[in-house]
């Protein structure tokens, strides 16, 4: 059993910067991919970053530039730095990881509850 928590959301001004953390807790062999969904209101969830154990990082169109995630494997922690931030970032933050735990052969996706960012027009 695992648990993600996620941390930083919040209501910032256009051009604006947050920091999102989450932390994966629990016994935990190792973890693959880290990274961040979002979904905005009325829009389905999609891929906003991950970063590979290898530490390869990966962007939506819209993010790239502007976002950075990052990840602490010794903390099993991933962040995600927002700068310059816009209307249509408003969406609800996701944190998932790809997590074997430790006993099991298999990895397997997990999710956060989810941070509110939002970002005012």
């Amino acid at each position: 059993q695992v648990q993600l928590v996620e941390s930083g959301g919040g209501l910032v001004q256009i051009g604006g910067s947050l920091r999102l953390s989450c932390v994966a807790s629990g016994i935990i062999s190792s973890i693959a991919r880290m990274g961040w969904y979002r979904q905005a209101p009325g829009k389905q969830r999609e891929l906003a970053a991950f970063v590979t154990s290898g530490g390869t990082t990966n962007y939506a169109d819209s993010l790239k530039c502007r976002f950075t995630v990052s990840r602490d494997n010794a903390k099993n922690t991933v962040y995600l730095q927002n700068n310059t931030l816009k209307p249509e970032d408003t969406a609800v933050y996701y944190c998932y990881a790809s997590i074997k735990s430790t006993g099991s052969r298999n990895y397997y996706d997990n999710w956060g509850q989810g941070t509110q960012v939002t970002v005012s027009s």
